[in-house]
């Protein structure tokens, strides 16, 4: 196949302006986007054969749980441990994704997914550290639905293909609707059920979802979203009546 040809968009540090830099990096059967990377970094010499800076970007498991690796390749945000080259059009195109501040080149800072489960108290409270036995037993349904839950790992994909989620909105996020689903339905975290709604009814919260579905189609663990917003908003309303007459 000869080489491959890779155009990824770089900037140098958070307020300098992004530019592109291309690259041929010799074939290799069943490459990945990260082994493309590696390359790059190996002998980071553009298409002009000019000598530059290795290209940065983050990864951490090399196998679809961390989410650290998430990127724009070829306009569609996706994991590059996950994503072969032997499936994707050239020239390859990589872009930080553009929901998040780019930190530099396809590094990019998270902190408003961190941020946003912090105001949804997306976590089981346990009193103590003490041994306290066994906690209550879920049943097998509820069990497995929330095992399809958890397997968010805050990539941020849907974030990125999310229309309301921009510089003009402060939407939480899709991913939201499924952490506080998790928790709920736990029979611990059941307990704040009430405040983890009352986090997610505020500004950027539950009212601003479009619900354009992009979210569920690009995320990589297939995580049931919209099945999830359908859940938090009806039982947002329950409770908006509830505070209303109460």
């Amino acid at each position: 196949m000869g080489n491959i040809q890779v155009i990824v968009q770089r900037q140098d540090d958070p307020h300098s302006k992004p530019y592109e830099e291309e690259f041929l990096i010799p074939y290799r059967a069943n490459m990945n986007i990260i082994s493309v990377l590696m390359s790059i970094r190996s002998n980071p010499v553009n298409k002009q054969g000019e000598h530059t800076a290795p290209v940065q970007w983050d990864m951490n498991c090399l196998e679809e749980v961390c989410g650290a690796c998430s990127m724009i390749i070829n306009d569609i945000p996706r994991q590059a441990c996950s994503t072969l080259v032997d499936r994707l059009e050239q020239p390859i195109r990589l872009k930080p994704m553009e929901t998040f501040p780019v930190i530099r080149d396809l590094v990019i800072e998270r902190e408003r997914m961190f941020q946003a489960l912090k105001r949804v108290q997306a976590w089981i409270p346990i009193d103590g550290t003490y041994d306290i036995g066994s906690g209550p037993r879920m049943n097998e349904s509820t069990r497995q639905w929330g095992y399809e839950l958890s397997k968010c790992f805050t990539c941020g994909v849907c974030l990125e293909a999310c229309p309301n989620v921009n510089n003009n909105s402060d939407f939480l996020g899709p991913f939201v609707f499924a952490q506080i689903e998790l928790k709920n339905i736990h029979p611990t975290g059941a307990m704040h059920k009430q405040d983890r709604l009352e986090g997610f009814m505020g500004d950027g919260g539950l009212e601003s979802c479009g619900n354009s579905q992009n979210c569920v189609q690009v995320c990589p663990k297939g995580v049931p979203l919209t099945t999830s917003i359908a859940k938090i908003n009806r039982e947002a309303t329950f409770k908006s009546f509830l505070d209303f007459f109460g």
